[in-house]
């Protein structure tokens, strides 16, 4: 007699001759390195390089000068905004957590690395003005100047304590990561704790960001009011340099942290941990059931995506020169959200491509570039008719392709969904579906 040892709680393997049975197969598939098994991370990160190389060479500061020093700077903003994009997808679209507050975050890594631009910028200044002084200034003396300078246009001349650590570079930088992880930390786990989901997180997302910003509104809040931090594109005891280099060199790392976040981003929906975040987007309820801590992995991910949004602003407004609170109003966030669903929410690919199609595309509107429209009795300026139909778009591309710009490139690959039938059993499009569950 002939005994079966294979397990009855699975299919028996009857592959033929060289086919290798499926634990094998796994376990060389995960012998490979990262990018080999994952192509299309690989195909990015090629042209983005390429890109990068490009913009290089035409650039002024390093090549032939056809690019602009201001064109270098736009495209250098958008690669931020394409890596905060790319935050806002992994926390949306695939772990299901619509976060209408991800541009607060974005707006406290600028005011991190701010402080720091605008202290270093003016101690300089104020040491040149005091050095013609018959004696020589005292540290105190140089303090109250620097305050006196800083905050003389909101009626203050001291330094409020969060500007304690502002002559620390690298206590700054530290502080563009902690500041807004521990926010999101604390928001997270007292909002996932609680069990809040769907639209009432969304409406908790955004009253965050509105009492942060309104909160930024006051001259007394420390950080200027509504005046904000300025001169953010001088680069202390880099005067001498021109902004045609400082420019390249800010592209360059934006386009490092792009690479290097989508990178992370791919590698952390891979795999088990990827499968379980996608199931909490599709039905919480039974991962839960199935014994994962659903509030575990909703904390990592807001946390994680809120970090990263802190970079992408610690970037962007060295870039831009000058940061405000009306970076952090609410309306900030909801444009981020339509940039992510008409790029195609739930692909990488997509939340960049978003970013950067309508980004470059409000630049040509909003620039003048844009020609207006003249219909005999009314002109169309597309200063101010850009946001019209930037919101157009988000209700177009939700109603007639909901996988956005980014599912032209499926059927490109010829990546077809399914054909499915029978009612979702997850709330949102991609679930899985009540046949597919009898399978």
């Amino acid at each position: 007699m002939v005994t079966d040892t294979s397990s009855s709680f699975g299919p028996k393997y009857s592959g033929g001759a060289g086919v290798k049975p499926p634990h094998e197969a796994t376990a060389q598939a995960g012998a490979k390195p990262f990018l080999l098994r994952h192509p299309s991370v690989l195909i990015f990160i090629a042209c983005l390089a390429l890109f990068t190389m490009g913009v290089t060479i035409l650039a002024e500061g390093f090549g032939v000068g056809a690019i602009s020093t201001s064109f270098v700077k736009t495209l250098g903003k958008t690669l931020c905004l394409c890596l905060v994009a790319l935050a806002m997808d992994l926390v949306w679209g695939y772990c299901g957590i619509l976060s209408l507050g991800h541009m607060a975050f974005f707006g406290i890594g600028g005011y991190a690395i701010g402080m720091w631009l605008m202290y270093a910028r003016t101690e300089i200044i104020v040491a040149q003005s005091l050095a013609a002084a018959p004696l020589p200034p005292t540290a105190q003396e140089i303090s109250d100047g620097i305050a006196t300078q800083i905050f003389g246009g909101v009626g203050a001349s001291e330094f409020p304590p969060i500007w304690a650590f502002a002559h620390s570079l690298p206590l700054q930088l530290a502080a563009v990561v902690l500041v807004p992880g521990l926010i999101a930390l604390v928001f997270g786990w007292l909002a996932f704790r609680s069990r809040v989901t769907g639209v009432y997180l969304s409406i908790l997302t955004q009253a965050m960001t509105l009492a942060l910003s309104l909160y930024l509104f006051q001259n007394d809040s420390g950080l200027r009011g509504n005046n904000g931090l300025s001169g953010l594109q001088n680069l202390p005891g880099l005067d001498e340099t021109p902004q045609s280099v400082v420019s390249m060199w800010f592209f360059w790392a934006s386009a490092l942290a792009l690479g290097g976040a989508y990178v992370l981003c791919a590698w952390v929906v891979s795999g088990k941990f990827g499968s379980v975040v996608r199931a909490i987007r599709d039905d919480e309820s039974r991962v839960r059931f199935l014994g994962y801590s659903v509030e575990a992995f909703k904390l990592f991910i807001f946390t994680f995506t809120a970090v990263i949004a802190a970079i992408a602003g610690a970037l962007y407004y060295p870039q831009a020169g000058i940061v405000n609170p009306a970076e952090i109003a609410p309306i900030a966030s909801i444009y981020l959200a339509v940039w992510v669903a008409i790029g195609g929410r739930g692909r990488l690919y997509g939340a960049v491509i978003g970013a950067a199609f309508v980004s470059l595309l409000s630049t040509w509107f909003t620039g003048g570039q844009a020609p207006d429209i003249n219909l005999g009795t009314y002109t169309i300026q597309w200063v101010d008719w850009w946001t019209v139909l930037l919101g157009f778009s988000f209700v177009a591309v939700t109603l007639f392709a909901p996988r956005g710009i980014g599912g032209l490139f499926d059927l490109i690959s010829d990546r077809r969904a399914p054909d499915r039938h029978g009612a979702d059993l997850g709330p949102d499009a991609g679930a899985l579906q009540e046949k597919e569950a009898d399978k």
